[in-house]
């Protein structure tokens, strides 16, 4: 659970308040989408184009 409420804290700022009133499965979800950005922003840098969606 703290890798989970640091990870999205780190990356969207929320305030830990707001992380921590997420369910289990509402955090790994939201850890997944930033996760998958950052796979495809990674991606971008070694030549592939980057696209939301």
């Amino acid at each position: 659970m703290f890798q989970e409420v640091a990870y999205l804290a780190y990356y969207f700022h929320w305030p830990y308040g707001q992380i921590m009133d997420m369910n289990h499965q509402e955090r790994l979800l939201w850890v997944d989408q930033v996760a998958r950005i950052n796979k495809r922003l990674n991606e971008s840098r070694d030549g592939e184009s980057f696209e939301l969606g």
